[in-house]
């Protein structure tokens, strides 16, 4: 039987399909998270982050590059739009089984790209920061700076430090689901939340609250076009688990598959996928065309939690 709205840790027993929890079931109060000073309410209405890459090598074409004039313009852009997160990553995340050429950045090269555009944005924003990185130094450096919450895309698999530094900064964390081979004997999405409660088990242990843990199912990252597919159809069942759900679906290559498009053409399969996440429950949808998935999400909103004219 699966627990709905069930916080923090719980076993995910993949061969019964059964989410056993260890907690109490969530407070109104425990699905409320501040996040830099912004109240974010889980399951109130879908919050959107805005994806600012200051990178040259961005799967999507829309990477700053070391522009800093431009990454701050974008920023700001991505707010006035409706954004409630701008998430700044310095490394492209391109999965090498799909982009062979993709490399790793060295942290004091990332360092160099992200860390004075937080501090910029910092003093500008209104809404909080998430730093997009897989190591832990990156995060830290990043938090100093003014960034609010994590986002670590090789779900700890990168940087065995991370579980610790988010729980010593206090930092809210994105965990991002990932495999090194798109193999899941027992399905795609039974492996993905098995895989998921491990990782924020990590992190819960290592003394970071679960209120603060955010899971990813990881669309694209170590799953063939058709198992993100599948994963994105059966979301609603990682969304059982009751921690907050965040999603990034904006121009995968899933999409490219499907309807046969490049990057810079998939806004409108982008914006099938977020409304059909929304559907089936994600409280974050992570997206590159920020002022089309505002809409997209507040008409969304009105159809799934409820809408009433202004007075």
């Amino acid at each position: 039987m699966t627990t709905p709205n069930t916080p923090g840790r719980a076993e995910y027993r993949p061969e019964n399909a059964t989410i056993v929890s260890i907690r109490d079931a969530m407070t109104s109060e425990s699905r409320e998270l501040m996040i830099g000073g912004r109240r974010f309410v889980w399951g109130a209405r879908t919050y959107v982050m805005g994806v600012l890459n200051v990178t040259p090598d961005s799967f999507s074409g829309d990477g700053t590059g070391v522009d800093l004039r431009l990454a701050v313009d974008r920023a700001l852009q991505f707010e006035d739009a409706g954004a409630d997160i701008i998430d700044i990553g310095g490394e492209s995340s391109r999965p090498p089984s799909v982009y062979p050429d993709a490399r790793s950045v060295p942290a004091d090269e990332e360092a160099a790209r992200v860390i004075p555009v937080i501090e910029i944005l910092a003093r500008r924003l209104s809404i909080p920061i998430s730093i997009d990185s897989q190591k832990s130094s990156i995060v830290r450096l990043a938090v100093d700076a003014g960034a609010a919450m994590a986002n670590d895309v090789s779900m700890f698999g990168a940087d065995a430090r991370m579980p610790d530094t988010v729980a010593d900064l206090g930092a809210p964390v994105v965990i991002s689901h990932t495999r090194a081979r798109a193999v899941y004997p027992s399905g795609v999405i039974p492996g993905v939340i098995e895989d998921l409660c491990l990782a924020a088990s990590l992190v819960e242990d290592a003394g970071l609250p679960s209120s603060h843990v955010i899971l990813d199912p990881g669309i694209g990252f170590g799953k063939t076009a058709q198992q993100s597919i599948d994963m994105q159809r059966g979301l609603s069942e990682l969304v059982d688990l009751g921690y907050p759900v965040l999603i990034g679906t904006s121009r995968k290559s899933s999409i490219g598959e499907v309807l046969g498009l490049p990057p810079d053409q998939r806004v409108e399969g982008t914006a099938a996928t977020v409304a059909l996440a929304i559907e089936r429950g994600a409280d974050i949808v992570r997206v590159h065309d920020v002022a089309e998935m505002v809409r997209v999400a507040r008409m969304s909103d009105a159809i799934v939690r409820g809408w009433s004219p202004r007075t």
